[in-house]
């Protein structure tokens, strides 16, 4: 009797310790970090692209922004890049950067693995002065995008609306551009193949068979790799089919006359925060 009494004091002290053992064990183990709903980014690029167009005239840029993302969906954020088209473009005495704000809601509506986004984005150019017979370069437009995910594919569908002129093209009020992206995990070091094509239409635009036409068709292939830690590097080619009108200008020309949606490769790195 007495061994049997001392084994079960045992076996009991014995289960009293090693639960008190997994108790201290779990409050020594960290929790797990909260996600956070602000995120920012940094990117160094050879020429700030956008939309098929060289911003930078085909100079380097230097960008970055933040966002703040609540768990309902809406968000807000802010993006910035040096840039020169304002002032090669003769609209503005100094416009050195551009000043994206844009606010939305963004929720997986129709299915997982589907976001319907929804928002309003205002691109601001600071100056020192518009230059007279120039038309303001700053711009708002709205848009409609819906994501999709299927295994390693992920991309996009997108509508842009100009409830402003667009971009200083005078009376281009209404101007539209369409945005289909696709990207492919390879599972392979970390890197994605990424595909674009847009397209992009300025209102109010009538042109005579001798000069350039401002809407136009871009398009982009190029790879992404990821090496961890929110860092990652994008090298791509990219053009459009912007023509040399007959006069020997195009709709969108450097200050040389060299056209700014001309193909051309474009390399960046982005940290992410």
């Amino acid at each position: 009797m007495k061994t049997l009494q001392k084994t079960a004091i045992s076996a009991a002290a014995v289960a009293l310790l090693a639960g008190l053992s997994t108790v201290a064990f779990a409050a020594d183990e960290p929790a797990a970090p909260e996600v956070s709903p602000v995120t920012a980014n940094v990117t160094v690029t050879n020429n700030y692209i956008y939309r098929g167009i060289s911003q930078s005239n085909y100079k380097p840029a230097i960008q970055g922004g933040f966002d703040y993302a609540h768990e309902s969906g809406f968000y807000i954020g802010n993006w910035n890049s040096s840039i020169s088209w304002v002032s090669d473009a003769g609209a503005a005495k100094s416009a050195p950067i551009e000043m994206d704000f844009y606010g939305g809601f963004k929720k997986e509506l129709i299915a997982e693995g589907f976001a319907s986004d929804f928002g309003i984005l205002q691109y601001y150019y600071p100056t020192s002065g518009i230059i007279a017979g120039s038309v303001n370069p700053n711009t708002t437009e709205i848009y409609a995008a819906q994501n999709a995910t299927f295994g390693p594919v992920t991309g996009f569908l997108k509508f842009s609306y100009a409830l402003s002129n667009t971009f200083g093209f005078v009376s281009s009020t209404g101007s539209s551009y369409l945005d289909l992206t696709g990207n492919y995990d390879t599972g392979i070091w970390g890197i994605t193949a990424n595909a674009h094509v847009g397209m992009q239409r300025i209102a109010g635009q009538y042109y005579t068979a001798q000069q350039a036409t401002a809407s136009y068709t871009d398009w982009k292939l190029g790879l992404t790799k990821d090496f961890g830690g929110g860092l990652s590097a994008s090298a791509a080619y990219v053009g459009t089919n912007v023509k040399q009108g007959s006069g020997g200008s195009y709709a969108y020309p450097s200050p040389t006359g060299r056209n700014l949606g001309g193909q051309t490769g474009i390399v960046s790195l982005t940290k992410t925060f």
